[in-house]
């Protein structure tokens, strides 16, 4: 297994960025439910965390363990959530910058103004107002960007849950929105919920077929 370092992060303050952030989003794919961000600041060796890898390759106890430890050890973290209902208005892409910005902006309402940003995904729209390098697999190599997929996948799937007792017929805690067999059944039984992405072709198609049912 790859374990993210702080390789990056070192050469970004040798070159006298002093508040380096990483940052990484959860719940781009999903039907349901926000999509979120987690941005990190750290500013030694001594602030990694040992369990952190990128969100995708850990367990979740692993992923609640860890997200304790960065937010006690890092210098400042952010979150940004952006709504479903957000996303069907702005789009996947731009829900994704806003929920970075917001969680950026987090960090530097903390006291941190920061001078860089690394970004996990070549494809992630500019964060125009901040240096920036978007970096491919980047949550897999540097370790604030690791750092921040946790936070934001934990955020997510604490959401989710939380949301499973509010529509429970769903089985949001299972399958946090994805696209599941066991969703894509109750998505077809139930019709979408005030959670679901409507812009998402699954979901329009159960909005159709609810449609049809109730004439």
């Amino acid at each position: 297994m790859v374990i993210p370092d702080i390789t990056l992060e070192m050469s970004l303050w040798e070159d006298g960025f002093a508040n380096v952030a990483g940052v990484d989003e959860a719940g781009k794919g999903p039907w349901a439910g926000p999509v979120t961000a987690g941005a990190v600041v750290i500013h030694s060796l001594s602030q990694v965390v040992s369990l952190v890898r990128d969100s995708k390759l850990m367990s979740f106890s692993q992923r609640e363990k860890a997200y304790e430890e960065i937010v006690t050890k890092s210098s400042a973290t952010g979150i940004g959530i952006v709504s479903a209902e957000e996303i069907d208005t702005i789009g996947i892409d731009m829900a994704v910058k806003k929920a970075m910005l917001l969680a950026l902006s987090e960090i530097e309402k903390k006291g941190f103004p920061l001078s860089f940003v690394i970004v996990d995904g070549s494809k992630t729209k500019p964060l125009e107002i901040y240096q920036t390098k978007r970096i491919l697999k980047g949550g897999l190599y540097h370790y604030s960007i690791s750092a921040g997929s946790i936070l934001a996948k934990v955020t997510r799937d604490r959401l989710m849950l939380s949301y499973s007792k509010e529509f429970p017929e769903y089985g949001f805690e299972k399958h946090v929105g994805y696209g599941t067999a066991l969703h894509q059944k109750t998505l077809k039984e139930f019709g979408p919920c005030p959670l679901h992405r409507k812009s998402f072709a699954p979901v329009r198609e159960a909005l159709k077929h609810s449609a049809i049912i109730q004439l």
